[in-house]
């Protein structure tokens, strides 16, 4: 308990005065602000002692490093990265492109329903198709893979 705050104006020093009562005896302790090399003069019961507070261990925070791994691509993944995808959910219902052929942007390559509307989905450059990935009638979700190209 901080009985009281006391500067001692010939030192100039701040100190802190507690009194205490451990196993039924009275202490009287002041403690000087630390000085500038760490020590701090503590006087217990009008005994003064130079005491050396141990510094604060340093823990090391470790930083977490995150290092992109190389990833061999899936087997076939090129193909895929161009193909014509399935915009929404839907049912295949014409496949008006065939393998090998010569294809211009804008071309209708699958027809596909989809919210009992039919979508032709075209070509979105020019290209010969190289596989054609469902069958018609084959129900597709969405962003499927539906045709790809050389």
């Amino acid at each position: 308990m901080v009985i009281k705050g006391s500067k001692d104006d010939s030192k100039g020093i701040e100190m802190k005065q507690y009194k205490y009562q451990i196993n039924g005896k009275k202490y009287e302790v002041s403690v000087e602000t630390p000085a500038a090399d760490g020590t701090i003069a503590v006087t217990v019961n009008g005994e003064t002692y130079s005491v050396v507070r141990e510094p604060e261990p340093v823990v090391e925070k470790k930083k977490v490093v995150v290092k992109p791994v190389a990833v061999k691509p899936a087997e076939g993944a090129d193909e895929m990265q161009d193909a014509l995808r399935s915009p929404l959910p839907g049912t295949v219902i014409e496949i008006p492109a065939k393998t090998g052929m010569q294809v211009k942007e804008g071309d209708t390559l699958v027809v596909l329903e989809a919210m009992k509307m039919n979508n032709n989905l075209t070509a979105e450059r020019d290209g010969i198709v190289k596989s054609i990935l469902v069958g018609e009638g084959e129900a597709v979700k969405e962003n499927t893979p539906l045709v790809t190209f050389e």
